[in-house]
């Protein structure tokens, strides 16, 4: 749901200073969501888009929307995310706003759904590599160095799965293949799926938006990150990962799951720097616990061990 706002006579002008938002009569709305940015969608008679402004704050994270605004280009490239209009740094980018239903995690508990994120995954990995990398063990590393250097909170125990980190870390390593580009966030919020009236479960595709933290990556990280984000039961990764793939995969099932785990793990971190950092209104702390809550379960878990030995055999 959104609502026409009123705007601050900084933004006011930032508007007027834009192209494609400049036009009158206009109306600016509230997006809903956006943890590090404002999300404020402009109707005007050049039609609808969407402006992303950076949130303040100390700049901890190291997100760099130089290359946000480059792989966002890539992106709708290849027929995957919304077309860049405008990019003006250090103050917002401006997309085309896509006519799509927001996913949730209910919605990735159709596997017809499931089917269509994995074609759109698919779509964005087969398409023009991104112009950086993203790695979470070398992003966890350096958020665990913000977290030291600045003495924010981290949850009991924290550190004690360093250990486990890299063995999960070796075990991904074996059967690694090429890095594609890859969104890195694909929680819910950031599938929209595009009707077209057909089919029991919605649209036609699904399309993928906003690559703040977007970078070459392992494909079965984009897999697990889907799954650990929509909290899905194990059988629904199987699901995901035989949908990109075409057949079943056992072995990058593994790997995507280990891949989750280590992304609630980094995430943790991130979460730590933003409760401790963030102006934002929101509770960071609750929403990293919930994934560490998740990461740790796994870690002590009995199934650890045989993550670890599967994601290394053939498939």
């Amino acid at each position: 749901m959104t609502a026409a706002v009123a705007l601050d006579p900084a933004i006011e002008d930032l508007l007027d200073s834009i192209p494609c938002t400049a036009r009158h009569p206009r109306i600016v709305e509230n997006l809903p969501g956006g943890l590090t940015n404002r999300n404020l969608k402009i109707t005007n008679p050049d039609g609808c888009c969407v402006l992303r402004i950076p949130a303040g704050g100390p700049g901890l994270l190291g997100i760099d929307r130089d290359h946000e605004h480059a792989n966002s280009r890539t992106a709708a490239a290849a027929g995957v995310g919304a077309p860049v209009l405008h990019y003006r740094p250090g103050q917002g980018l401006v997309v085309g706003f896509l006519p799509g239903r927001t996913l949730t995690d209910h919605d990735l508990h159709h596997p017809a759904i499931l089917a269509r994120v994995a074609a759109a995954c698919r779509k964005l990995h087969t398409g023009p590599r991104f112009g950086n990398d993203f790695d979470m063990f070398e992003t966890q590393a350096r958020y665990r160095a913000v977290v030291a250097a600045h003495g924010f909170a981290l949850p009991d125990r924290y550190d004690e799965f360093a250990p486990a980190v890299e063995r999960i870390r070796e075990a991904v390593s074996v059967h690694a293949g090429p890095t594609v580009a890859c969104n890195n966030d694909l929680l819910a919020a950031n599938l929209l799926d595009c009707p077209d009236g057909s089919g029991a479960h919605g649209g036609e595709q699904v399309r993928i938006i906003d690559y703040e933290y977007s970078g070459n990556n392992d494909p079965c990280f984009e897999l697990g990150n889907i799954w650990s984000e929509a909290a899905l039961p194990v059988p629904l990764l199987d699901v995901l990962v035989t949908a990109y793939f075409g057949r079943p995969r056992p072995a990058q099932v593994a790997r995507a799951r280990l891949f989750g785990i280590m992304s609630q793990y980094g995430w943790t971190a991130w979460a730590s720097i933003q409760h401790g950092s963030s102006p934002l209104d929101f509770d960071f702390w609750s929403w990293g616990m919930e994934k560490y809550d998740r990461a740790v379960a796994e870690f002590d878990g009995t199934d650890f061990e045989h993550l670890l030995a599967a994601a290394q055999r053939e498939d």
